[in-house]
């Protein structure tokens, strides 16, 4: 007599199997779309726009004529600035009391350097000193003069697109302390198109006028002997 094997009846997935079969799912899932955000955000980053970096470029100061009577020697040391003028970025001003700053365009180098160095330059082309050098900290010049560029910016709030330089300057005396010059000066200059590259140019020649403006007073001054306190021979 053939004996018949009762069929195997299968049992249906437990609670705890379709939890996990659920759970495993939603992992998947998850992997999934943060690979795809992934790969957007890839992409994304690959297009972020670079910076476009600008300096101002004076001409070169003339050649100083023989100093022959210049006895005097005077150190610069780096100008000042307030905080937003040394954070790279060009700024522009759309009301006198709000300040903004271009995202993607920017100085190749701190405004005060420049400052600093054209300062140099001109009052070594005056020929009124008979040596002019960087501050280092030391007491081996006559007088120390100290400044301030108190603004370079864009100025979108006077009717059409204008800019703004000031600067101000004090020199002492290294043997007295006492200060036996001090000046300032504000230059405006207007933009004929509004685009970036065109507000530095501006910027550039506005900027020419304020160091000519502020040097020479102190230059010719000097070599005349009409602001006292000339150093001796």
């Amino acid at each position: 007599m053939t004996r018949i094997e009762p069929k195997k009846r299968h049992r249906p997935c437990s609670d705890t199997g379709r939890r996990r079969m659920v759970i495993m799912r939603r992992s998947v899932t998850r992997s999934v779309f943060g690979l795809v955000a992934l790969v957007i955000l890839t992409g994304c980053a690959g297009k972020v726009r670079p910076a476009n970096y600008y300096t101002l470029n004076p001409p070169a100061p003339p050649d100083p004529p023989a100093a022959e009577n210049a006895h005097a020697t005077v150190a610069i040391r780096q100008f000042r600035a307030p905080t937003y003028l040394r954070q790279g970025a060009i700024v522009y001003r759309t009301s006198p009391e709000q300040i903004d700053f271009y995202a993607y365009h920017r100085w190749a180098m701190d405004p005060r350097d420049f400052v600093t160095h054209s300062i140099i330059e001109r009052l070594r082309a005056s020929g009124a000193f008979a040596r002019v050098q960087s501050y280092d900290g030391s007491r081996d010049v006559d007088y120390v003069l100290s400044g301030g560029l108190e603004k370079l910016e864009e100025l979108d709030y006077q009717g059409g697109v204008k800019v703004q330089v000031a600067l101000s300057a004090e020199m002492t005396s290294i043997t007295t302390g006492a200060t036996v010059w001090s000046y300032a000066v504000s230059e405006i200059g207007d933009v004929n198109q509004h685009d970036v590259p065109a507000v530095v140019s501006e910027m550039n020649r506005t900027m020419q006028r304020a160091i000519e403006k502020l040097v020479t007073p102190l230059s010719a001054g000097w070599a005349a002997g009409s602001l006292g306190g000339q150093s001796p021979k």
